[in-house]
């Protein structure tokens, strides 16, 4: 049996978790969830109904999208991308990432629900937190962690794209050359593209704020 992933082609958990698996070579069968309709058996599975989550054949399942991705590359890792000498590095910012960034991301993506602040505010206090340092970061190094690729890379970038989203032609104005280079080049590669395929039914799944 090949491993299940529950999965919903935007959201960027989702997406990393993908990203992962498609460098490792990992072959999965893909369940497109619609979030508004999640399947029994993706509660049977993971009760908190969120994804992605990965079924494996021995029967284990894999609830949050770290995980997954750190399991793919214990499979197969052939270019080297997670180091654990480095690992102190970045385990911070996937931390920031996951926690206070995703935070002001769905207030500034969803004014309407936070109405303590306007959406440039949070913006605003999002660029600050994030985007100025990723900016810093990559003005030293091609990618994250250095000169090459690392998992990091794969963690974060499903934000940034989310956030460059919200407001293309801000992000393409703002100020934060060496990010947003980095966000085009690996929306443009061959990775990114082959986990964008669309499921036969996704043009109709209803938005998230996954």
């Amino acid at each position: 049996m090949l491993p299940q992933l529950y999965s919903f082609r935007r959201c960027p958990y989702a997406m990393r978790a993908r990203l992962a698996l498609q460098y490792a070579g990992i072959v999965v069968q893909i369940h497109e969830v619609q979030l508004r309709a999640k399947p029994p058996e993706l509660l049977r599975l993971s009760p908190k109904g969120t994804v992605p989550v990965l079924l494996l054949p021995s029967g284990e399942v894999l609830e949050q999208s770290a995980d997954i991705m750190f399991w793919a590359l214990a499979q197969a890792d052939p270019q080297a991308w997670r180091r654990p000498d480095l690992d102190a590095q970045a385990l911070p910012w996937l931390a920031l990432n996951d926690g206070p960034f995703k935070q002001l991301l769905d207030r500034y993506k969803y004014p309407d629900r936070h109405p303590q602040a306007t959406q440039p505010q949070w913006r605003s206090e999002a660029e600050a937190l994030m985007l100025v340092p990723l900016d810093a970061l990559l003005q030293r190094s091609t990618y994250l962690l250095g000169a090459t690729p690392s998992w990091l890379d794969l963690a974060l970038l499903p934000f940034v794209r989310q956030f460059a989203a919200v407001d293309a032609a801000w992000f393409e104005a703002a100020p934060h050359a060496a990010l947003r280079g980095w966000l085009h080049r690996w929306l443009a590669s061959d990775l990114f593209a082959a986990i964008m395929a669309k499921p036969p039914f996704a043009a109709q799944s209803p938005a998230s704020n996954c």
